[in-house]
């Protein structure tokens, strides 16, 4: 079967996934009743082979009303009006699903402002300070 690419370094067999085509719920007249256009795509998180550790992890810490209690994930997807369409929707949904969970933010370097920084700073603090007592209506001479 195809790979499908998350990320760089990510892709998950296709084989992974299970679809089921089940009835769509909601408006749609004759053809809701009659045509099964729906999609349930099952993956199973804890037992991939292919994502890493630390996605697994996050994906299953996540608190995901989606997922099972053991560790697949089931999206079901019904807003189009073909299987076809569904079950794309449905797998750009998954993968965006694991793209979010292997993003690692940059590390934040902590920084110093500069001497110069500090006292430009404190300069205008005074200033403003100095502007704010004169507003008191105190007029002093000295």
């Amino acid at each position: 079967m195809a790979n499908i690419r998350i990320t760089g370094s990510i892709s998950i067999e296709s084989d992974e996934l299970t679809e089921k085509f089940v009835r769509a719920s909601g408006p749609g007249g004759q053809n809701v009743n009659k045509v099964s256009t729906a999609v349930q795509l099952r993956f199973n998180v804890r037992e991939s082979s292919n994502l890493p550790y630390r996605v697994k992890q996050k994906i299953l810490d996540s608190g995901d009303t989606r997922l099972t209690k053991e560790g697949e994930l089931v999206i079901i997807a019904e807003s189009k009006r073909t299987q076809e369409a569904n079950r794309r929707d449905a797998l750009a949904r998954l993968v965006e699903l694991i793209r979010d969970a292997a993003y690692v933010p940059k590390t934040r370097i902590a920084t110093r402002p500069s001497k110069g920084a500090v006292k430009r700073r404190l300069e205008s603090k005074a200033k403003r300070s100095q502007v704010k007592k004169n507003r008191s209506g105190k007029i002093n001479l000295d």
